[in-house]
């Protein structure tokens, strides 16, 4: 018996579980735009959606949102072991794996994907904030390294498309 998911299901729950954390492609799309907007001068939301589109995707990239995000809601329910619940829930600075699993997510565009990563995950804007506020109970330790780092990756995308086009 083949136990092997099939692409288009795991693409779907990933999409699913995105929205369903409150996280809407438009909201990735602004932080496409907000990395690249400087380096084209015609560049359309459009064409950021697009590019958050093409990274989502991806196998890599949706196992590693149904991943993180699964650990989120299961420290949002108390459900991890000690110390990693206490670990997660606060979003431990010196943790890291958060920024692991949000590594595959970049690494599959290459290396310009690490400093768009890098910069956006600093300056946490739009959604970010909004993933990194703690006073509202929920837990995205995971989500808001994974979100930015779609957003570097299609921003990747975008900046070798536009390479390419030279």
């Amino acid at each position: 018996m083949d136990k092997k998911i099939k692409h288009d299901v795991l693409e779907q729950k990933a999409r699913e579980l995105l929205q369903e954390r409150g996280v809407t492609l438009q909201d990735i799309a602004e932080l496409v735009y907000y990395l690249q907007s400087k380096y084209h001068e015609d560049l359309s939301m459009d064409d950021c959606l697009y590019n958050v589109d093409r990274v989502l995707e991806k196998r890599e990239v949706q196992n590693a949102i149904l991943t993180g995000i699964q650990l989120d809601k299961l420290a949002e329910k108390k459900m991890l072991e000690e110390p990693l619940q206490t670990t997660i829930a606060i979003d431990e600075g010196l943790y890291g794996v958060d920024e692991i699993i949000a590594f595959s997510i970049v690494n599959v565009y290459g290396s310009i994907g690490f400093t768009n990563y890098g910069y956006i995950d600093k300056q946490k804007p739009g959604i970010l904030q909004k993933l990194n506020d703690k006073s509202t109970g929920e837990c995205h330790t995971f989500l808001d390294d994974i979100v930015g780092a779609i957003a570097a990756a299609a921003s990747s995308r975008l900046a070798h498309a536009a390479e390419d086009a030279k």
